[in-house]
């Protein structure tokens, strides 16, 4: 069993959140003298709004109170599989990717797509150890990630439960 209360698992899920926000601000410098020029691609645009909608969409699901920033879930959570959790796991990890991979794409460098993938695996690693503290808190959680890991995911209806 993986303490979520342990010290040190706390402290690494302090140190990704730390780079998590350490690297989207990174992004955020590296774009900002695009930004000021207005120089912003279509395609910049659309990814942008997509993160949007995609983060408004999950927000409606899962509301804020009911989650941490931290990897470690929220006490007296209640675990969300509606919405965007019908098909994706995590979307705001994927939100936060989205408009990354905007900000990259707009500051037009090589170094804008290294802070990219290196935002990718914090994410990555931050989502590994959530998914574990998901496992202990939810009961349901370990038939809610089978389900939305098959290909049948996909051709689930509107109307079925997880």
């Amino acid at each position: 069993m993986i303490d979520a209360n342990s010290k040190s698992l706390k402290l690494a899920g302090s140190v990704l959140v730390a780079l998590q926000f350490g690297l989207i601000s990174w992004h955020l410098a590296l774009a900002a003298s695009a930004i000021l020029q207005g120089r912003i691609p279509l395609g910049t645009w659309l990814l942008g709004v997509a993160a949007v909608a995609l983060a408004v969409w999950t927000l409606r699901h899962n509301r804020m109170g009911n989650f941490n920033i931290h990897p470690a879930p929220k006490t007296g959570g209640v675990l969300v599989t509606s919405g965007p959790y019908r098909w994706i796991r995590h979307p705001m990890y994927t939100t936060v990717l989205m408009g990354a991979a905007a900000l990259a794409w707009m500051s037009g460098t090589a170094l804008a797509w290294l802070v990219w993938a290196a935002l990718a695996v914090v994410l990555f690693v931050k989502l590994t150890m959530e998914e574990r503290w998901l496992q202990e808190q939810y009961a349901s959680y370990d038939a809610y990630f089978r389900v939305i890991s098959s290909d049948s995911a996909l051709t689930r209806t509107a109307d079925s439960d997880v």
